[in-house]
Parts: structure tokens; C-alpha cells; sequence
């Protein structure tokens, strides 16, 4: 929550980006809550379990229009679109994080939208179309619904819940029965493991307190830039673990660790550090 490394001008700045971060993702919402539980074509990207549908593009064509209006020192990072636009501020956006769970009807997934300068996360909105909760942070806070977000220390180990999609399909192809050891490992060490399906909206819940951890694989900037910044403005820890030895912001790596304000869960360090070393040693990520 600490705002030490801001300056003045830049906080000002956060605050602006945030405010226009919120925005966008409020004029995408409607689109979503729209669609939401009706029929509508899917097509997969990279497989049967990765997805796009008309929304997800129809949704971050406005809003990454909406973000170069208002900041025209700006370029847009999206999953579906790529890189558009050239400036200092980089946007980075998925315009729905939880595709699958959005064309299944089940109402856990959102907008996430972030703002960077030089690889540093300044301002971020995880917005939740179906419930209207409303992440977002600055260089001063997070907030939800424009209230100070300040949860308390998180419980111990054996009495936390726990979000992760890990191991997904394309998982146990690389980590065999390995991976479904280390999933084991956590229901039994955790009170509760949620697959849930959106890393942004995970990271959300534990800035908020109703989660106390989380852990990823093989994410992408857009699926945890807005998440990873709500919590460590709520005083948590977001730490990005990578394959290779190339300096990046956390944001940036593949795979991550989010706890929430005070948990210390080393279960979960263990096993990202013997999945990450077993796939090293298989070449992976290298």
C-alpha cells in the first residue's frame, strides 16, 4: 500500500488512469451482462479449452478505442487484438477474463483492464459485469466500489481457501501425474481449493479478502497485470516466477504466487518451485 516510489506527478497520473480504466471497462459491461446466458457461437483459439466468442472482440474493440481517445500517449496490449497504438503508457487488457466460464453461464469472469510505464503497474479496474463489483487501483490504493480496500491478515495455512485452474488439460500433458500430486497436496493442506477460471477475478477476491491465496501457470500479461497490482495495494504479496534468468516485472512472468495481506503458505512455494525445476529439466519455457 505504500506509495514511497511514486512521485507526485505520478500518482496524480495513476489516479487519471485509473479513473479512465474504470470507465472503459463500465462502457463494456452492458455487452456482457446482455449476452450473458443466452446462445451465442464459440470458437477455439489454441484448443478446446482456450475460446473466443463475437464478445470477448466485440468487447475490447470499444474499450481499447475508448483508452487511445482518452490517453493518446498510449498503446493497447489485448488478448484478442494484439499490440495497437505507440506511446509511454501501455494499456493492458482482456476484455473477458473467464471466456469459458461467460459462454457456460456461469458468472465468474470479468474485464480486466491495467496500465504500465516502463514494465511498472501504475493503475488497474477488475470489473465484474453480472455481481457490478468494481476492483480498481491507483498509486495509493485499491478500491472496491470506490472504498478503500483493507483486508485482514489472512488466516494460517490449514484454515485458508485457495483459488487455482492448475492443473488444467494442457498441464497434465506437460506434468503428468505429477500434477495432479501437487493438486492433491493443497486440498489437503488447505481448508478449500476452488478451480474458479479466471486468474484476474481470483487475484480480485484475494485483494479482497474473500480469497487468501492463489497460484498460476502459463498466464499472460492480461491475465494478471490488473489482479497482481489490486493485491499488493491491499498490502499482499504478488511475486511472478519465470523459466528462464531474463530480468521482467512480475506482471510479465508466466507463472505466479498471490497471497493475501500476511499469509504465509509455503505449500504453495514448494510446489511451484518442484513444478517449474521438472519442467525446466524437460526444456520447457527455455
Amino acid at each position: 500500500m505504500s506509495t514511497h516510489e511514486f512521485s507526485t506527478p505520478e500518482t496524480v497520473l495513476a489516479a487519471r488512469l485509473m479513473s479512465i480504466a474504470v470507465d472503459a471497462a463500465r462502457e463494456a459491461a452492458p455487452i456482457l451482462r446482455e449476452a450473458f446466458r443466452h446462445d451465442m457461437d464459440l470458437e477455439n483459439k489454441t484448443n478446446a479449452h482456450d475460446v473466443v466468442t463475437a464478445f470477448d472482440l466485440r468487447s475490447e474493440e470499444l474499450i481499447r478505442g475508448h483508452l487511445l481517445t482518452a490517453e493518446a500517449d498510449s498503446w493497447v496490449l489485448g488478448e484478442e487484438g494484439g499490440s495497437t497504438g505507440e506511446g509511454s503508457i501501455q494499456w493492458i487488457v482482456d476484455p473477458i477474463d473467464g471466456t469459458s466460464n461467460f459462454k457456460h453461464g456461469i458468472a465468474f469472469f470479468c474485464i480486466s483492464i491495467a496500465a504500465a510505464r516502463d514494465g511498472r503497474l501504475l493503475a488497474a479496474v477488475v470489473l465484474d459485469p453480472i455481481t457490478g463489483e468494481e476492483f480498481s487501483a491507483d498509486a495509493q490504493h485499491a478500491y472496491l466500489n470506490g472504498s478503500i480496500l483493507s483486508p485482514a491478515p489472512r488466516p494460517d495455512q490449514h484454515h485458508a481457501n485457495i483459488m487455482s485452474d492448475y492443473p488444467s488439460a494442457e498441464a497434465l500433458e506437460i506434468d503428468g501425474d505429477a500434477g495432479l500430486r501437487e493438486f492433491g497436496i493443497w486440498v489437503t493442506a488447505f481448508a478449500t481449493v476452488r478451480r474458479k477460471v479466471s486468474a484476474a477475478l481470483a487475484l480480485a477476491h484475494v485483494a479482497a479478502g474473500w480469497c487468501d491465496a492463489t497460484i498460476g501457470f502459463d498466464t499472460k500479461p492480461w491475465d494478471v497485470s490488473a489482479g497482481a497490482l489490486l493485491v499488493r495495494r491491499t498490502g499482499g504479496r504478488y511475486m511472478g516466477r519465470s523459466y528462464d534468468d531474463l530480468l521482467r516485472p512480475d506482471h510479465e512472468a508466466p507463472c505466479f504466487v498471490a497471497l493475501g495481506p500476511g499469509a504465509n503458505y509455503p505449500v504453495l512455494e514448494d510446489s511451484i518451485s518442484r513444478i517449474m525445476a521438472s519442467r525446466r529439466a524437460q526444456g520447457y519455457g527455455i
